[in-house]
């Protein structure tokens, strides 16, 4: 059975997500605030975290970051306000979606199947229409490890950023609008938008940076590319 980790400082908002959650058979830890978060995933990790952005003592971008240094585990942000601005610093934080409150439980539910989908299908090994491995100068992806190093170094990735760096390295020089990196990244997802994508391209190309890699350039007004192997 699934485990997934609802954080929120709202116990009406943790009742009704755990109630949505369980109905569809996931078992479900909640947490009133980020320590207590953080302790939780340390004792006994989730497979999935739904997180608050505006919480007392802990805030929701504190608890992702320090999420980060230890795992890859999905990450959906809830926020009670519409800023976009709220939205674009989750996922430059690491996190695999967001939904605004006040939000449909069954919507929730559909995010949450559609990350997982995700996660799974990357961690599938031997999937027949990938090659084992993507090469390209010093990048190295191994799709059944779901691992990818840069001249040896490994790079972490979230499953989002994994899915999109491989449909790019896949072919290099071949132009992919924002949807069909939404198709190929997300497949099962119809709630990503173009902004999104920009946010999740903009992580992958600065932990590449870090390690003197730079594969992908923007497309203004069609998409991205990585570009002719050197």
């Amino acid at each position: 059975m699934t485990k997934i980790l609802v954080v929120d400082d709202e116990p009406h908002i943790l009742d009704v997500v755990r109630y949505a959650l369980e109905r569809e058979g996931f078992a479900v830890d909640t947490a009133r605030h980020g320590k207590a978060a953080l302790e939780i995933m340390g004792r006994d990790p989730a497979e999935l975290v739904i997180l608050d952005i505006l919480m007392p003592e802990l805030d929701g971008l504190s608890v992702c970051r320090t999420l980060r240094k230890r795992s890859q585990v999905p990450v959906i942000f809830l926020t009670s306000r519409a800023d976009e601005v709220d939205r674009v610093v989750g996922l430059e934080l690491g996190g695999d979606d967001y939904v605004t409150k006040p939000f449909s439980p069954r919507e929730l539910v559909s995010r949450v199947r559609a990350v997982l989908r995700r996660t799974r299908a990357a961690a599938v090994p031997g999937q027949p229409t990938a090659p084992d491995d993507i090469r390209y100068g010093e990048i190295e992806i191994d799709v059944e490890r779901h691992a990818v190093r840069v001249a040896g170094a490994a790079v972490a990735l979230t499953v989002t950023e994994f899915n999109l760096l491989r449909a790019l390295l896949e072919r290099p020089g071949r132009v992919l609008s924002r949807d069909q990196l939404i198709d190929r990244a997300y497949a099962f997802d119809n709630h990503v938008t173009e902004r999104t994508i920009d946010t999740h391209v903009r992580r992958i190309r600065a932990k590449l940076r870090e390690l003197g890699s730079d594969p992908i350039e923007t497309v203004h007004g069609v998409g991205y590319r990585a570009r002719e192997v050197p």
